[in-house]
């Protein structure tokens, strides 16, 4: 990686696992600093510790925070003033799911997921933005989902929030492109993590439905991310399966969208 693109200061959420560590095992190596975010203090310690064998020169900073929280996101910027760290690359890949019919979740859940998945990731950017602005320039990495582009039965929370970060991510690229801040909506089909599971009310039940073929490994994702906000590209697909899939459900109007989901197999009950 050349000097002209490496991060001062990069911030990753959710980073004990899944895509979160991944994207920090591959900046690791791209960054001067690496700030993990995360509620689990054990994973995030294992995962700094990987990274400073591997890469003994670099600096690696755990930070334990609940970002559903407020609270707990201001005071994450309290932490890294103290630090004198302004991130120039922040990752809000930190997201939570809940997969089947909204009419039996629990609202608990629900407002978890709207909290993570669209309040926390719209609040960060707005603490580090003026940052990025002071120091003339950053980036923004938006994990968003396929998810963005359907109205998905059993799946519609989710989704909607999905459709909100890609949204949020077009705009705010727009807004910040004079002050050399890039953004870019990630846009991953299904990956092999811990959310899946995480997403599921009854572990008895089966997944979510989704073709084996069709599944990109984490790596990829992170990769393929990477290489497109170097050439400031506004949204990813990552996968050509996925981006041909992209490439179709955009095309589509929406009254085929909603005779092919109406007829997507349920798994929920």
């Amino acid at each position: 990686m050349s000097q002209s693109n490496r991060y001062q200061c990069a911030l990753v959420t959710g980073a004990s696992a899944g895509l979160g560590e991944e994207y920090a095992l591959q900046l690791a190596r791209r960054a001067g600093r690496l700030v993990l975010v995360a509620r689990r203090v054990e994973l995030l310690e294992n995962l700094a510790g990987r990274i400073r064998a591997e890469f003994p020169d670099s600096q690696v900073t755990v930070l334990v925070a609940d970002l559903a929280d407020p609270a707990a996101r201001v005071k994450l910027l309290e932490k890294l003033s103290a630090m004198a760290c302004v991130p120039d690359l922040l990752v809000n890949n930190a997201g939570l799911g809940d997969y089947g019919e909204f009419s039996s979740a629990e609202w608990s859940k629900l407002e978890a997921m709207l909290r993570v998945n669209v309040e926390a990731l719209t609040h960060l950017a707005h603490l580090l933005v003026p940052g990025m602005i002071r120091q003339g320039g950053g980036a923004i990495v938006n994990v968003s989902s396929l998810a963005s582009l359907l109205p998905i039965p059993d799946f519609a929370v989710y989704a909607a929030t999905k459709a909100y970060v890609t949204s949020f991510s077009e705009a705010l690229r727009i807004e910040l492109k004079d002050h050399g801040i890039r953004v870019l909506a990630v846009c991953p089909g299904p990956v092999h993590t811990e959310f899946g599971l995480v997403a599921r009310r009854d572990e008895k039940l089966p997944g979510m439905p989704s073709r084996e073929w069709f599944y990109v490994p984490r790596e990829q994702v992170v990769a393929e991310s990477l290489v497109a906000l170097q050439h400031d590209r506004a949204r990813v697909f990552p996968g050509l399966k996925i981006a041909a899939a992209a490439v179709v459900l955009s095309a589509l109007p929406v009254f085929l969208l909603r005779l092919a989901l109406a007829r997507r197999p349920r798994r929920s009950q």
